[in-house]
């Protein structure tokens, strides 16, 4: 039985790989920096899923402060904190397959650190394409970077299949209207719930 699915799309952070101790570490040093206190657990989940720009502003909350943040970060390395990145143990095993049948995007709420993380985990020639926040007006919870992508391979939204583990993903998705596949948030209304990608495999015939 052929899948009506034409490309599997992967959120990043949480999906792609474990970040919760990488981004954790990247934004209490910019607080640091402020002067301010380590994040929250509700600061935390807050910047896990949401834009850099909405994270800082979030954290910060005061413009001026906001303003240094933004000065600091332009003086920081990402690399430290793209090595304290754990993939997702069967992400490679998954895309080597997955390739064979389908086009691979990814649609992450990242603005100019993606291009690094592929090339530091060795992920640039498993995907055809890549949608960061940056490449949009709005980001997710907006269906546009979902709907860039169906753009960019000329199908129906009803034939991209995408796996995300926040609401802001299960929002994106809802709205583009594209298959949705929930990872480890059972929480979330979605067509399939996974617990590893390993699992994609038979949904997905490969």
């Amino acid at each position: 039985m052929n899948q009506p699915y034409k490309v599997i799309a992967f959120d990043c952070d949480g999906v792609m790989f474990d970040t919760a101790a990488a981004n954790r570490a990247y934004y209490n040093s910019l607080l640091k920096h402020l002067g301010l206190p380590p994040m929250t657990d509700q600061q935390f989940s807050y910047a896990q899923a949401h834009t850099v720009d909405k994270a800082i502003a979030f954290l910060c909350g005061r413009t001026e402060l906001i303003e240094q943040a933004w000065e600091y970060r332009k003086t920081m390395s990402y690399l430290p904190f793209v090595k304290e990145m754990a993939m997702e143990p069967h992400l490679i095993p998954l895309l080597k397959k997955l390739r064979l049948t389908y086009w691979t995007a990814i649609a992450t709420n990242r603005t100019d650190t993606m291009e690094r993380v592929l090339l530091e985990h060795g992920l640039e020639p498993y995907f055809d394409y890549v949608v960061c926040a940056s490449d949009v007006t709005h980001p997710k919870p907006h269906p546009e970077e979902l709907m860039k992508i169906a753009g960019h391979f000329n199908i129906r939204v009803s034939e991209l299949f995408y796996i995300g583990d926040t609401e802001v993903d299960e929002a994106a998705a809802r709205d583009a209207g594209v298959v949705f596949a929930a990872y480890r948030n059972p929480s979330l209304k979605a067509t399939y719930h996974i617990q590893t990608l390993a699992e994609l495999e038979s949904i997905l015939l490969l």
